[in-house]
């Protein structure tokens, strides 16, 4: 493991202990939003482990071309991930019209009075 994986983990943890730990949803939506991009960011350099050189044919001849197939897939996952956020945004300014805080605690003790 090299030092860039390890800090591309070291942002996913980050993420995934922001949603488990933050009880603000904004916050929350946020750590998702970093563990996403550490996991798009841990694809982008397993998909380099090849080589870091576009497969286009030229004159030049190179033998180590990264994988365009995973590249593919993170334009994919960059899309949906802005879209699911924007959704969660949009969820989150609805919830905020009912309650004056985005606590999730205060949220629960709102809804069981």
């Amino acid at each position: 493991m090299n030092v860039l994986e390890a800090f591309v983990l070291a942002t996913i943890l980050c993420g995934f202990l922001g949603i488990v730990l933050k009880k603000n949803l904004i916050m929350k939506i946020i750590s998702m939003d970093v563990m996403s991009t550490g996991v798009i960011a841990y694809f982008v350099v397993i998909a380099a482990r090849q080589g870091v050189f576009t497969p286009i044919l030229g004159d030049t001849i190179r033998t180590s071309y990264a994988d365009p197939v995973p590249q593919a897939v993170i334009l994919t996952a960059i899309v949906i991930g802005f879209s699911i956020q924007a959704l969660m945004l949009v969820g989150v300014i609805k919830l905020a019209r009912n309650n004056p805080t985005l606590e999730i605690n205060d949220i629960e003790k709102s809804d069981l009075s």
